[in-house]
């Protein structure tokens, strides 16, 4: 048999404002209502969960022990529903319930998370969602539609972007490993060690997009891991400056002087997949991301 509920939401409203007020007769001029309805509603509810929930010392209505739990729950209950119906609300206006943001692991999420704070007041209880995506996997993300917005360092053919900020990508090895110990170094030693890379996230991984030349190479899911390895001696691997910044610092990753090129440089961009169907939050949350960039739109 399906359960049914003792009490209603307006007697644990009521039963908050007896409370809040400091007594009934308060509480019945807070709310418009008669001291008596408000006397009766509380007493139907203590009879029907068969606890006594206030108790009146003098002229003031007082918590038992139970009811300031119970008080306790009900308010999480109470505005559990207020957040519902006004997410309700927003959906029936179009603010989405959910914002989905893809991000290309060599962007440098302090920017996003700076946008995420000064959109936190106004998002209206919709959740977002970050997913980390890596090379032809963020394409993926952008082919099928499964974001509203997109951070992505490689731009499909047909779709419009717009820039961000520039990640320089700098060979790496830990401090311990032999390469450490010499320079410069030609690209085709460099392709005889192992090589770790970052795992491409589409389903469909294109390996010919990246630097993947190293015949042997271990293969990580982020670049944290990617750094531990490097840590222990193992390896070698072209990372973000902004994630290797302390490692060099400290003396534990040093940077290689490969006599071509000792950097490579992917721009990021911005990118709506459905700019049609996008929604008033995400159209909120781009413009502050554009902000935190200090990129001025109309």
């Amino acid at each position: 048999m399906p359960y049914r509920p003792k009490s209603t939401l307006e007697q644990w409203r009521i039963l908050q404002a007896v409370v809040d007020a400091g007594g009934y007769a308060q509480a019945a001029d807070m709310l418009n209502k008669s001291q008596s309805s408000l006397n009766h509603a509380v007493a139907k509810l203590q009879s029907q969960l068969g606890v006594e929930l206030l108790e009146v010392i003098g002229r003031k209505a007082q918590l038992t022990p139970a009811g300031e739990v119970m008080l306790r729950r009900s308010r999480i209950l109470t505005q559990q529903i207020e957040d519902l119906e006004l997410l309700a609300d927003n959906i029936d206006r179009g603010w989405e319930p959910e914002i989905r943001i893809a991000v290309e692991l060599a962007y440098p999420k302090h920017f996003l998370y700076q946008a995420l704070q000064q959109f936190y007041p106004i998002s209206r209880g919709s959740r977002v969602q970050i997913i980390d995506t890596v090379l032809t996997g963020t394409t993926e993300i952008i082919q099928h539609k499964k974001a509203d917005l997109v951070i992505c360092g490689l731009i499909p053919k047909g779709y419009l972007a717009e820039p961000l900020c520039v990640t320089r990508f700098v060979p790496v090895v830990g401090s311990q490993h032999p390469l450490a110990q010499q320079q410069p170094l030609d690209a085709n030693v460099l392709s005889q060690h192992l090589q770790i890379v970052i795992r491409d996230t589409a389903q469909k991984p294109q390996e010919n997009i990246g630097w993947l030349r190293a015949e042997q190479r271990w293969t990580v899911d982020n670049f944290y891991e990617a750094i531990e390895i490097l840590q222990l001696g193992l390896g070698f691997c072209w990372l973000p400056d902004f994630t290797v910044q302390q490692g060099l610092q400290q003396g534990s990753l040093v940077q290689l002087p490969l006599s071509q090129s000792s950097e490579k440089l992917v721009p990021m961009a911005l990118l709506t997949p459905q700019e049609d169907a996008l929604g008033p939050g995400s159209r909120q949350l781009r413009q502050l991301l554009l902000q935190a960039h200090n990129i001025k739109k109309d």
